[in-house]
């Protein structure tokens, strides 16, 4: 609920600037009288690249990770949306979009027992390099996700050009598990080629909220990401939050 009405008085404050910009113009600065537009004047923009295909890959980390945990390798990011735009009226340059996508988040960890399904009150994360244990072990967690977003294209009618881009956005936890492979003695030996999978959300956080960045030209951009709600519910784990940078590529 509180994600919902954090969406709807955004929205709201949005419309309501918009609107009070113009009055406060037309009232204060009265433009004078100008000549029709020709179809020349207005901007074309029936072919605009609505950049509504939205794919994200990049390098995520947990702000606020404590000295007992360590991750190791790239750990990564990838969304992907399909999102609505809708330019403003009085300057196409400008614009909203939102629309449904996923988001997931993949940490690597190195000789590290992630108990995902242990059957107490905090999650273990426990350095088992002195004795056997997998060689790497993945946490992912996948969202149902709705991002909003204020735009800027410097060239709405070929989408070539500068392209800006921040917003926030809202998930629901649909996905939480753990990939282990490797599993070998504290010499490094391979003691046995396998892989472990285990799942459950009980630790985790059902919702995120987030704010994000781009800047980009065309429909290549950089973005950037922080999650304002931490990864695990409080009390049940380390009180970390992701944050992720990377390439954006967009279209259609």
């Amino acid at each position: 609920m509180i994600m919902k009405k954090f969406i709807l008085f955004s929205l709201a404050a949005l419309a309501f600037i918009n609107i009070t910009a113009q009055t406060v113009d037309s009232v204060i600065t009265p433009e004078p009288l100008k000549a029709p537009k020709t179809k020349k004047d207005i901007p074309n923009l029936a072919n605009r690249a609505n950049d509504h295909l939205v794919f994200q890959v990049g390098y995520t980390g947990w702000a606020g990770i404590p000295d007992t945990i360590t991750t190791q390798g790239f750990s990564k990011s990838i969304n992907i949306y399909l999102m609505y735009d809708f330019p403003f009226k009085n300057n196409p340059k400008l614009s909203m979009a939102f629309g449904p996508g996923f988001g997931s988040d993949h940490i690597l960890f190195s000789k590290t027992y992630v108990g995902i399904k242990d059957q107490t009150s905090t999650m273990a994360f426990t350095d088992m390099s002195d004795t056997n244990h997998f060689k790497k072990t993945k946490l992912a967690t996948v969202f149902l996700e709705a991002p909003i977003e204020f735009r800027y294209s410097a060239n709405p009618e070929t989408g070539k050009g500068l392209k800006l881009a921040f917003g926030v956005k809202v998930g629901t936890l649909l996905n939480a598990h753990t990939r282990s492979s490797d599993y070998e003695d504290k010499s490094g030996n391979t003691i046995n080629n396998y892989v472990m999978k285990e799942s459950s959300k009980r630790f985790f956080n059902k919702q995120r909220l987030s704010g994000m960045v781009r800047v980009g030209y065309g429909n290549v951009s950089l973005y950037g990401s922080y999650q304002f709600t931490p990864v695990f519910r409080d009390g049940f784990g380390p009180q970390v939050r992701p944050f992720s940078f990377g390439l954006t590529l967009s279209g259609l």
